[in-house]
Order: C-alpha cells, then structure tokens, then sequence
C-alpha cells in the first residue's frame, strides 16, 4: 500500500482556523488521532453552516458519513492552531467526497490528510436525497 505525499495550502479551496485544546492531547503528548475526525467534520459541517445550506435542526436533507480516511505525517500538540484546508474531490447525486488537509500552525504541507465521504438523506426516512441545488452550488464553489 502506497502513502500519499503530503498536500500543500494551494490545493484547498476553503480554511477554518481551530485551535487544539489541552484535553486533545493523548499520553504520547500529541492531539490524539480521534481528534483528527472531530477537526475534519467541524471543517465539513461549518462550511455548510456558513454557505446557509444547513441548518443542523431543520434542514429537511442531512449528511451522513459513511466513510472516512485519514493519512498523519507530522504531530499536532497543544497549543497549536490547526488550519482545516477544504475541497469536494467528488460530488455525486446524493454523495459528496471532501477533502481535508490539516495544517499545523503556519506549516506549508499538511500534518494530516484525508477523506470524509456525506450521503445526503431525507432527515424523517433516512432515504438517499438529491443535494439541494442551493447546497449543490455551495459544494461547486470548492470542487477541485
């Protein structure tokens, strides 16, 4: 199995700054790996927030991950800044592919990378949905 090499800024479409916090680090003294997805679904979910495609309690459509990857190369610890760079690798009818870099403070090449994979459902039957054309165009806006 191939290890990808790491992403740099230029390949994102989108940041969100997050700072780490004391309890992300583990006993090894770094931000433990669970964290990592924590950092990749706030950068996915905040997006959509802030493009109004979502609203967490009422949006009739709902993503939910079926899928995700994560590649780490350099450590993150606190109190470091992470900066979540973001981008759609894919958008289908009712999926989306993001792609998350994680950038420790001003570093050029990621710390962590990976893929967080949304199928969009209607909220009450839990049934595959089309993406909105509002959230649709959203997702464009960073399609790479």
């Amino acid at each position: 199995m191939s290890r990808p090499e790491p992403r740099t800024r230029e390949q994102f479409m989108h940041f969100r700054v997050m700072p780490t916090r004391w309890i992300d680090n583990d006993v090894y003294l770094h931000v433990n790996n669970v964290v990592y997805y924590s950092f990749f679904d706030t950068a996915v979910n905040q997006y959509l927030i802030e493009q109004g495609v979502l609203d967490i309690e009422r949006s009739n459509i709902i993503g939910l991950v079926v899928e995700t990857k994560c590649n780490y190369f350099t450590p993150v610890t606190f109190p470091d800044l992470v900066h979540a760079g973001l981008r759609v690798e894919k958008l289908g009818n009712s999926s989306v592919r993001y792609g998350i870099g994680l950038f420790r403070n001003n570093d050029v090449s990621t710390a962590a990378q990976g893929h967080f994979v949304h199928v969009y459902v209607d909220r009450a039957t839990r049934k595959a949905a089309a993406i909105p054309t509002d959230m649709r165009a959203a997702l464009e806006r960073i399609l790479v």
